[in-house]
């Protein structure tokens, strides 16, 4: 069964400070056996939605971007599914964005933050657009969907990428250390155990400009049990997915094929 890996970190100015963070903890997710990493959101650079008029220049990347291609070429040698979680631009148009890489390296595709948060402490409206739907990605250890952050709170978002078959979503975030936290943990338990997949929050740890961010990752079961959580520092949250035991799970509830039609939430914008 495939081994999942929470990267939670703290994240500093220097996007190459950055990366080598990401890369130490990939060799570590590796070493523990994972075979899928997930990082917390904006992941290469400080939390600049924090603030309004922030200079977040240096930090909008290409898919081309070398920091990012070094995340990749990592992926591939060390066989490991990562969803990362970059500033994102995109013809012109920037975006909280998390490209997935396949076991070899690929990039599969790219999932973009659907809702947009815009109050105290994330004016995240000043720096991305919307993305448009929720995806879903054939990795080489199973159906990944990714959920941003924001998203999570929307629970159409985790049932979108059920409907598509995801068996483990993956949820980058940015909690503050003064959020709900252990309310945070329940919620994507519930969002598990609702669409019986297993769920990955990873979240940045550390403290930007006097801003202190919350740790406590998690990592949730289809039964809605708690896998893993972590404390308010740098660590690697691991925990075991038998998807054999999720199929199961999900056959006996049949929820998502119980679910009527006009509940059902569309998968891209219309």
């Amino acid at each position: 069964m495939p081994r999942i890996a929470v990267l939670q970190h703290a994240m500093s100015a220097s996007v190459d400070a950055n990366l080598d963070t990401a890369l130490r903890l990939m060799d570590e997710a590796a070493r523990d056996g994972a075979a899928l990493a997930v990082f917390p959101e904006v992941q290469l650079s400080p939390f600049f939605p924090a603030r309004r008029n922030a200079d977040a220049e240096p930090y909008a990347m290409t898919l081309e971007h070398p920091a990012l291609r070094a995340i990749a070429r990592r992926a591939g040698e060390l066989g490991l599914v990562t969803v990362a979680n970059i500033y994102l631009e995109d013809d012109g148009i920037r975006y909280d964005a998390s490209p997935v890489f396949d076991a070899d390296g690929t990039c599969l595709g790219v999932s973009r933050m659907v809702h947009v948060a815009q109050f105290e402490g994330f004016w995240e409206k000043d720096y991305y657009a919307a993305g448009s739907g929720f995806e879903v990605y054939d990795t080489s250890i199973g159906k990944v969907g990714v959920v941003i952050c924001y998203d999570r709170h929307f629970p159409e978002s985790y049932r979108a990428c059920a409907l598509q078959g995801a068996e483990i979503i993956a949820t980058p975030s940015c909690n503050l250390a003064d959020e709900p936290l252990d309310l945070f943990a329940w919620e994507i338990r519930s969002l598990a155990f609702q669409n019986s997949v297993f769920a990955a929050m990873a979240n940045r740890c550390g403290t930007e400009d006097g801003t202190r961010y919350g740790g406590h990752s998690v990592i949730a079961g289809p039964d809605g049990a708690l896998l893993g959580m972590a404390q308010g520092e740098e660590a690697v949250l691991i925990a075991d997915a038998d998807l054999d035991a999720r199929r199961k799970i999900a056959a006996k509830r049949g929820w998502l094929d119980e679910l009527k039609p006009w509940l059902r939430p569309g998968l891209k914008a219309p």
